[in-house]
């Protein structure tokens, strides 16, 4: 029985890259070498795309060298189904020419990668474009789900709890900052959390307690995004996780974490560097696991979790993020990751599913979305083409008459 041929597509243009680099490291290790044949993609910080051997190696990406022997440039053939990796070889000799290559034709891809140019919807509408099966969530979650402002819109038109909170735009920051600062603090009391929009990590994300630490927090929101967001602040409130995994109407809730911050802000430093965690991702985070909360809570964020993977007809492996207010009882989304760090894998071992078995539901979860996309019918005809007489008259649109 031949593997399949699995690509893992991870990296590119974002603030996010390195751990991007650990998360699908950690993944090409875990999957089961009898059943897939990986083949990594990385795309450089200036975009580049490369494949090879060497990139199975964590020490290759510390100063990447892109002529490192066994190291090749790679693009994906975008035609329909074709699902080809090819290389474009050096000519040889004085009359040589250059010579597009096969690598290999994919079967399946799984993308981990986190924030921009990856998690945000565009990767997937090219592999949709390319009509290649890939785990993660489809074009329109992935890209509500980067976007701090859009996905605060989308929970609350959809009646879930998020946080009171406003947006702004950079534009109008350095137009008149002061006005800003004024509609904040109209809108919510002091302290609030400024965040970009489209970053993940918590890269950029501060605390203000008053209107100097505001400034000073939109400042550097604003250095790495054109939109942030701005919500009401909790006092010491329990930031509880919980990952689902599954397409369509097969959904299912892990085990829900309780992360050790050591304070009221969980930054990138708590997320990747402490204790080691620069070669393990969010694995390595200190948390509590199982979070040590009521039954009742439990599962209505077990619930709530589900529901929302089915609103937004997700796909593969999120991570949702929680809130919760000790003192009245609420309950807030902070944010959903559709490609979460680590991919969440240790939530999911948690509840007795080891990571190559996860990495299993994944690619059948891309799977069925690709076998069930393609029984949808892209046959339908006119005879418009027929019709259409280039130059146009009166009473016709683009030389087609109109009624």
């Amino acid at each position: 029985m031949s593997k399949m041929k699995l690509g893992v597509i991870y990296g590119s243009r974002s603030s996010e890259h390195e751990v991007s680099v650990i998360s699908a490291l950690q993944m090409m290790k875990r999957a089961n070498p009898d059943k897939y044949e990986i083949v990594p993609i990385y795309i450089s910080m200036k975009g580049v795309w490369y494949s090879g051997e060497p990139l199975l190696d964590i020490h290759t990406y510390a100063n990447f060298d892109e002529n490192r022997r066994g190291i090749y440039r790679v693009q994906l053939d975008c035609t329909a189904g074709s699902g080809a990796l090819t290389t474009v070889e050096p000519a040889k000799g004085l009359f040589g020419h250059e010579q597009i290559r096969l690598v290999t034709r994919l079967d399946c891809v799984i993308p981990v990668l986190h924030g921009m140019h990856g998690e945000d919807g565009t990767l997937q509408g090219m592999l949709e474009m390319c009509n290649v099966p890939y785990a993660s969530s489809g074009v329109a979650p992935s890209a509500v789900g980067m976007d701090k402002v859009y996905m605060k819109q989308y929970f609350q038109g959809g009646g879930f709890p998020v946080l009171p909170g406003c947006s702004a735009l950079r534009q109008a920051w350095e137009a008149d900052p002061e006005a800003i600062i004024a509609q904040i603090e109209e809108q919510m009391p002091y302290p609030v959390f400024v965040k970009p929009a489209m970053l993940g990590s918590s890269i950029g994300v501060s605390k203000a307690k008053d209107r100097e630490g505001l400034k000073t927090a939109l400042e550097l929101a604003f250095s790495f995004d054109r939109k942030v967001l701005v919500e009401k602040g909790l006092d010491n409130p329990l930031e509880l996780n919980c990952s689902v995994l599954g397409y369509g109407m097969q959904a299912q809730a892990s085990e829900i974490e309780m992360p050790v911050t050591g304070g009221d802000l969980l930054s990138f430093m708590d997320k990747y560097i402490q204790g080691g965690a620069s070669t393990k991702g969010m694995a390595s985070l200190k948390r509590v696991l199982p979070a040590p909360i009521e039954p009742e809570l439990r599962e209505r964020i077990r619930n709530l979790s589900v529901q929302i993977f089915k609103n937004m007809d997700c796909k593969g492996v999120v991570r949702i993020d929680y809130m919760f207010d000790t003192k009245t009882g609420e309950l807030y989304i902070t944010e959903i990751n559709t490609i979460p760090g680590s991919l969440a894998f240790y939530l999911w071992e948690s509840t007795g599913l080891p990571y190559d078995r996860l990495i299993d539901e994944m690619v059948n979860c891309a799977l069925s979305a690709h076998r069930e996309k393609s029984e949808s019918n892209y046959a339908f005809t006119s005879d418009i083409l027929n019709s259409v007489a280039l130059g146009g008259k009166a009473g016709t649109k683009f030389g087609v008459k109109t009624r």
